[in-house]
């Protein structure tokens, strides 16, 4: 079911913007980061959104004060994102602990939640109201590394958006540490996952050695170009119920039958994305796959409360002819071949790769980026309020990357939801694409 644009508008009144400071003295020192962490294709800030219904038990307590409480308790143990960052040799990155705090916004939004309609998916009206830009605070040094506002709404229920400077954690680390601080907001003293630093695992050997072929870092021509070039952009998403996904699966070679929801989504939104945009069939074009290394190995690579980035960019590359002409088959094998590349030494070696070549950043001419966030648990985390009802990334990075978000529609359905954002001539061939996808029927 894709969502459309909506002409929903109100109104939002915000406080002043505050620092919020760790509840108590938390030590003053220099942390560097990984050298995964401060990869230039990182070096930006990610919004999110969390909408939570009125809870009767909860009557008489305010989501703000409650929120804004916690995260003073939480970021004693997390105080990291109390500093900011500051940039040393060779582009290295480092948070100085300062203890001047993340950005807090209080807002009364003129507004319910069921006037956000039903599935609750990006795009969301009046975004940039409801996580407003303070001036002169998105920057990736010398700037808050967290950004929240918490806006009640009319119906007694609230949404908390925020924005994550991206080099301080990757969606896991984010929610482990919003976890945190739901834990604080209903009580604990502490949080039950203690948070872990130790950066310096996923750093580059000493000398660096570049041991593997990273394709999602290949200079191509035209790379040099900025990411965001939002010039008749449109925001949409997509939710794939369980039906969709099965009807996805019949279109796939019997021999790769066993493959995961994610590869078959993620081959079949390459083929109908590559489509719409109409490429010259002879020009490449990449899938990247972040891949968590969170799970991925035994013993774990990284140890239980690491919240810095633990993932690999891994890249499938074929022409815009192959994927128009050969079946999802093709495509499917080679996400699973680039997905399947995930090794330790490959992690390593991409680290390796950052600190040799100036922390470049990714490919980006041709490139289509997927990151599952659907075992992130955002919608999860509970202030006291219950689970969220939608909790995710607040929209697509123009052109450039989508997300897989869980969500469970009004008829109880668990599906996925994806937003994506392509210039308006795009959009309605991706559509026509992807719903010839869903009826069974192959790309010819």
């Amino acid at each position: 079911m894709a969502s459309s644009p909506t002409s929903l508008v109100f109104k939002v009144h915000r406080r002043e913007p505050e620092l919020i400071k760790p509840a108590k003295p938390t030590p003053r020192e220099f942390k560097l980061l990984s050298d995964i962490d401060d990869q230039e294709g990182l070096r930006f800030h990610i919004p999110f959104i969390q909408f939570y219904r009125h809870n009767p038990s909860m009557h008489g307590k305010d989501p703000v004060k409650v929120i804004r409480e916690a995260v003073a308790k939480t970021l004693v143990f997390y105080y990291p994102f109390a500093g900011r960052l500051r940039e040393g040799d060779n582009r290295k990155l480092m948070v100085e602990c300062t203890g001047e705090g993340i950005l807090f916004i209080e807002a009364d939004a003129n507004v319910t939640l069921e006037q956000f309609g039903d599935p609750l998916q990006p795009p969301f009206p009046c975004l940039e109201e409801l996580l407003f830009d303070v001036p002169g605070s998105s920057g990736v040094l010398n700037c808050p590394l967290l950004l929240i506002q918490v806006s009640r709404l009319k119906c007694g229920g609230f949404l908390l958006a925020l924005r994550l400077n991206h080099t301080m954690s990757d969606g896991p680390g984010l929610v482990q540490f919003m976890a945190a601080v739901a834990e604080m907001a209903r009580g604990a003293n502490a949080p039950s996952v203690p948070p872990v630093w130790e950066r310096h695992v996923l750093n580059a050997t000493n000398p660096p050695r570049v041991t593997c072929r990273h394709r999602a870092y290949e200079e191509v021509a035209g790379s040099t170009s900025s990411i965001l070039t939002q010039d008749h952009l449109v925001h949409r998403s997509f939710f794939f119920s369980p039906s969709d996904i099965t009807a996805l699966r019949r279109l796939v070679p019997p021999h790769l039958s066993h493959c995961s929801s994610f590869e078959i989504l993620t081959a079949c939104l390459w083929i109908c994305r590559t489509i719409a945009l109409q490429p010259d069939p002879n020009e490449e074009m990449r899938i990247i796959c972040l891949v968590n290394a969170r799970e991925k190995f035994n013993p774990p690579l990284l140890p239980r409360g690491y919240y810095g980035n633990g993932f690999g960019l891994l890249a499938a590359v074929a022409t815009a002819g192959e994927l128009s002409r050969k079946s999802i088959g093709y495509a499917l094998e080679l996400v699973r071949k680039a997905k399947a590349d995930m090794t330790e030494d490959y992690l390593r070696s991409t680290a390796s790769l950052m600190v040799s070549k100036g922390r470049p950043l990714f490919t980006v001419p041709g490139t289509y980026i997927v990151s599952d966030l659907r075992r992130a648990g955002l919608e999860k985390v509970d202030f006291g309020w219950g689970n969220a009802i939608y909790g995710g990334t607040a929209k697509a990075i123009p052109e450039l990357a989508s997300f897989y978000i869980p969500f469970t529609n009004k008829k109880g359905e668990d599906g996925i939801v994806v937003p994506f954002c392509l210039p308006s001539p795009a959009v309605e061939r991706f559509y026509k694409e992807l719903e010839g996808m869903l009826k069974g029927q192959l790309v010819s």
